[in-house]
């Protein structure tokens, strides 16, 4: 009978519910006034009670405007929260000020000043417990008919408790208990959901038959991550985070919002610190240009580059979406900031010397980032032209330029693939080194460097998504091979080290970041499979497992990356950033090998270029894989 009579209630209309609300109090305020006389006079009708009754009508009276005026009525039950307890309180020790105030303008001997002390207090518990049963009780009744899915919260600190808060508002989970670490909490509650220690979580995911896990611990370090997800991985759950407190703080998600594991978390490896002299010294009140800004590291780069106050950013990209999209976010973090950086979208390509020479000087861009290039291994193989024409001919363009344009320094992406390749991808980014080594020779106006990694977690291309995807879709996850290794760093890392390392140059260097332990794929891939709270499936079992299917070594691709074509490094004052001391080619070399190139671009020959690429790149040596059958893990 009270369940109906609750849900006619909560289906009556916003208006109803508020008189009802004012109706409840109506009744409650006196019975509270009532219940202080009883508790001081230890007897339930007193005579002073009788004696000022005209107290009672008087807290309606006051009493009802006065939440009015407060707010407390237009506070939804359902999602009451600190503003509306605020509201209760406030209002219930005015009542108790007016008490004291009608009873010594009323001259009323024998009142026991204690009663308005009961009343706010016994008002208080009676309204804002109230409300708070009304909401207890809609919860778990809309969690029983939603069938809201049952998730344990990893971290009982201030982001687990948001993210309460969030995920009852939104009503897909219900949150059955908290873990944390920390012994201060456990066996404690937060908002009824209790905290238990890490050694119980197999005991509540067979209890409540929990299938996800959600990780609110976004401020710890990224070995803690690592551990607490190693251990996570024995358990059959879904496991999931809140974001990054920097993504937070940079608006870029909200707390309760969740995200698939930061693969980044599984490799454990915490950036080093910046160094705040060496991100400003070429950007802060500078004109600072990034080519291919609307892609993964370009974009990246732009983000840091806004935040370190230019005077001016020029993004430079040939894709228009990626343009827009990156200027529409960059203006909108710029007009938050004072100054405000000017921000210019370019449309164009390097391999256009026009453009690049026109906006070069039209904007007196002092800092260049050039981080367009084509990277997809397979594509540039298939597309070898077009590959010379962006990653070379787009350099050596862009470098002329910069040299008449009186650019300052000039900072070249590059890649691991550049040493010792074995694609067109990797020749002829060696190939841009070569041009930049060469220009830093013949030139001293312009410092030319180049900052040579590994691959990126997220960028486009990545291998990350692709499973994450896969997974989701029931499998099979598809790894080239059971041996092959990669190197990989976070986006926001390389970008912050890439500044850092152009900021050092002094002219010609290469330098190589330190990736930490490369990362064999198939391990990756499975851990990815536990993480999502499925089974490999191996020998056909378990039948609903995820397979693993290894496709073989795509053409270019090579088993394992390397940072350095020889040994010969050097620490610079970065701990995470090597200078490499490479032998640079011939300057008369360089020039004929470009000469040949443009022929090559001009007849469409690709074997001619690829021949001028192998005789220039000592170290290109093209492998052919033969295709391989589709086979399980």
């Amino acid at each position: 009978m009270l369940n109906q009579g609750l849900k006619r209630l909560l289906s009556l209309s916003r208006s109803r519910k508020r008189w009802v609300m004012v109706a409840a109090d109506a009744v409650m305020l006196p019975l509270a006034l009532w219940s202080g006389f009883m508790i001081r006079m230890a007897e339930p009708f007193p005579p002073i009670m009788f004696e000022t009754w005209w107290l009672f009508p008087l807290v309606i009276i006051v009493g009802i405007p006065l939440f009015v005026r407060l707010g407390l009525y237009r506070a939804v039950i359902r999602f009451m929260g600190s503003r509306a307890i605020w509201a209760v309180g406030t209002g219930a020790v005015i009542l108790a000020l007016v008490l004291w105030a009608a009873v010594a303008l009323g001259q009323v001997q024998g009142f026991p000043r204690s009663v308005p002390i009961n009343f706010a207090i016994i008002a208080f518990l009676y309204l804002g417990g109230s409300r708070f049963l009304i909401r207890a009780w809609y919860h778990s009744m809309t969690d029983a008919a939603s069938g809201a899915e049952p998730v344990v919260v990893y971290g009982a600190g201030e982001a687990g408790v948001q993210l309460l808060s969030g995920l009852k508002a939104g009503g897909r989970f219900r949150v059955v208990a908290f873990v944390d670490e920390d012994q201060s909490l456990q066996g404690s509650s937060i908002d009824g959901v209790p905290v238990h220690a890490p050694e119980r979580l197999s005991l509540l995911v067979a209890r409540f038959r929990v299938q996800r896990l959600l990780l609110a611990i976004p401020s710890a370090p990224r070995q803690e991550r690592r551990r607490i997800l190693e251990q996570l991985e024995s358990f059959p759950v879904y496991v999931q985070s809140v974001p990054s407190m920097e993504a937070v703080v940079s608006g870029h998600a909200n707390l309760d919002q969740l995200e698939d594991i930061d693969v980044a978390d599984l490799l454990g490896r915490d950036p080093v610190p910046p160094n705040p002299e060496l991100l400003e010294s070429s950007i802060r009140g500078r004109v600072v240009m990034v080519t291919g800004a609307g892609g993964s590291i370009g974009s990246e780069l732009s983000r840091r580059i806004v935040r370190l106050a230019p005077e001016t950013l020029v993004l430079y990209e040939r894709n228009e979406f990626a343009l827009y999209s990156i200027e529409h976010e960059l203006r909108e973090a710029a007009a938050q900031m004072d100054p405000s950086p000017t921000i210019h979208a370019v449309l164009g390509s390097v391999a256009n010397a026009r453009r690049v020479a026109s906006v070069l000087t039209e904007y007196r861009v002092r800092t260049l980032y050039h981080a367009a290039a084509y990277k997809h291994v397979p594509i540039v193989e298939a597309n070898l032209i077009e590959g010379v024409r962006n990653n070379v001919f787009g350099t050596a363009i862009l470098a002329d330029a910069a040299i008449e344009a009186g650019v300052e320094r000039f900072i070249l992406i590059s890649t691991d693939k550049a040493v010792r390749p074995t694609n067109v991808m990797g020749a002829t980014k060696r190939m841009a080194e070569m041009v930049l080594q060469d220009r830093a020779r013949e030139n001293r106006g312009t410092i030319f460097s180049m900052v040579r990694f590994g691959n990126v977690l997220g960028s486009s291309g990545s291998v990350v998504p692709l499973f994450h995807q896969q997974i989701r879709d029931g499998g099979p996850v598809t790894v080239t091979h059971p041996e092959i290794t990669r190197y990989f760093m976070s986006i926001p890392e390389a970008a912050e080290l890439v500044i850092q390392a152009g900021a050092m140059a002094e002219g010609g260097e290469v330098y190589v970041l330190d990736m930490g332990e490369p990362v064999k794929i198939l391990d990756l891939a499975r851990r990815m499979i536990r993480l999502h709270g499925r089974q490999v499936k191996e020998d056909g079992y378990p039948e609903d497992g995820i397979e693993i299917v290894f496709t073989g070594l795509r053409p270019g691709e090579k088993l394992y990356e390397e940072l350095l074509i020889g040994d010969n490094v050097e620490p610079t004052p970065h701990s995470k950033i090597m200078r490499a001391r490479e032998d640079c080619v011939e300057a008369q070399a360089v020039q004929a090998a470009l000469k040949q190139l443009d022929r090559a671009d001009r007849e469409m020959d690709h074997e001619a270029a690829c021949t001028v690429l192998k005789l220039v790149v000592h170290e290109y040596q093209p492998v052919d894989h033969p295709p391989q059958e589709r086979i399980s893990a």
